[in-house]
């Protein structure tokens, strides 16, 4: 159930206007508009007297929701005000307001910002390594650790002690402390600013000058797991998930398990060897495959040059192609030569587009690039090579047969 909060209850509590410090849980609250204005990109905002809203800060993304209805779409701290930027202005003579927080987005945020506190004070004591950055994602969390490098059993251990704390339940203390409470405390890392320090505390296990929204207990942070890790910039950085992502996680790839123990008729234990065998099965057929490829390559350069030797062309294999590949031309053009160095191949292919491969044996001395340079602009095509071998393209604007007899009465000249 909402709770509603009214202008007044705090009084007295440092930066007192910003509800979400006095009760993290609020989500519906009323407040004075005090300022309007109109952002440099056309975006209406309002300023409250007081507000629940969290502006993006400290690594966490702003809290959504509406005010009088109107979508909150973005909430920053700007020269010391909270802004609102809405999807909408508000109507001119309003000036009490309602505030709803989207709630979903306001604790999965303190789920995941909090497992980032559990799973950094984590690292610390089993490695004594430094969370360098963080970031809180729509997907997933990562931080970046203070570490050369990472195993998996450091990973499963700081994964199981950071469990260890949730399943604990232990309280969440989150407040400002004067400055003789500061020097008292075991901090984590040292405050970026110097007055209005709030410190997150996790009695005898983290101690965090943060600015974020927490839940109260850790119980409610639920499950963290670890997904992923990758080196950067010298560190290590892991990504995570905590709490429903966590769950939505484990469901997404419970069912994604089904879909392929049902497809290959095995069951969850044996599919890794299932996959083995397919995968070394299907390298087998790969090799087979390009063998038998290539022995059809020979059989076919064969039987062209022995229908230009009959035709009494012997110097030449012409051919032409509707849907073959340029890869394919090049290998066909490649074994024409390797099997008689006196030929010059010239091979055409024909798809969304025109595409040429001139080739020649070691004993020829025509240059191919210079042949194929003086036949592109028939298609207004462009290409390329080497005076053994040249390919290029263009449009399909003239047969095939045509541009290769063109190409053919060059050698001729």
């Amino acid at each position: 159930m909402d709770r509603l909060f009214i202008a007044g209850d705090w009084k007295g509590v440092p930066m007192n206007d910003r509800l979400y410090y006095q009760d993290v849980d609020l989500q519906t609250f009323e407040a004075d508009v005090i300022k309007r204005g109109v952002e440099a990109d056309g975006t209406a905002y309002v300023v409250l007297n007081q507000t629940a809203f969290y502006p993006t800060g400290g690594g966490q993304p702003c809290d959504t929701g509406t005010i009088e209805g109107v979508a909150v779409t973005d909430v920053e701290e700007v020269d010391g005000e909270i802004r609102h930027r809405l999807e909408a202005p508000l109507p001119e003579h309003t000036q009490r307001v309602t505030g709803r927080i989207d709630w979903d987005r306001r604790f999965d945020h303190m789920q995941q910002h909090t497992g980032q506190h559990i799973l950094s004070a984590t690292f610390i004591k089993l490695a004594d390594a430094q969370t360098v950055a963080f970031h809180l994602g729509r997907d997933h969390v990562t931080i970046d650790v203070a570490l050369s490098e990472l195993t998996p059993e450091l990973i499963e251990k700081a994964e199981r002690q950071a469990n260890q704390v949730v399943l604990e339940n232990r309280p969440i203390d989150a407040r400002f402390v004067t400055a003789e409470e500061l020097e008292q405390l075991p901090l984590t890392k040292q405050p970026t600013v110097s007055e209005n320090i709030r410190v997150v505390i996790i009695p005898d296990y983290d101690y965090n000058p943060c600015g974020g929204t927490h839940p109260k207990t850790t119980g409610e942070v639920g499950p963290i797991k670890i997904i992923g890790w990758e080196r950067h910039r010298g560190n290590i950085r892991i990504q995570f998930l905590c709490g429903w992502r966590a769950l939505a996680d484990y469901t997404r790839k419970q069912h994604l398990l089904q879909d392929l123990t049902r497809m290959m008729t095995t069951s969850e234990a044996e599919i890794a060897d299932m996959l083995q065998r397919l995968l070394a099965e299907k390298e087998a057929l790969k090799d087979s495959l390009q063998q038998k490829e290539t022995e059809l390559l020979t059989y076919e350069a064969a039987r062209y040059l022995k229908e230009a030797a009959e035709l009494g062309n012997a110097r030449v294999v012409q051919a032409s192609f509707t849907g073959r590949s340029m890869q394919e031309l090049q290998q066909l053009a490649r074994t024409l030569t390797s099997q008689d160095e006196h030929v010059i191949a010239l091979l055409a292919t024909t798809t969304d587009k025109l595409q040429l491969v001139f080739a020649r044996g070691g004993q020829v001395a025509a240059p191919m690039n210079q042949l194929l340079k003086e036949t592109l602009p028939l298609i207004d095509g462009k290409g390329g090579g080497n005076p053994a071998m040249a390919q290029g393209g263009g449009a399909p604007t003239v047969a095939a047969d045509a541009v290769l007899d063109h190409a053919r009465g060059l050698l001729e000249v």
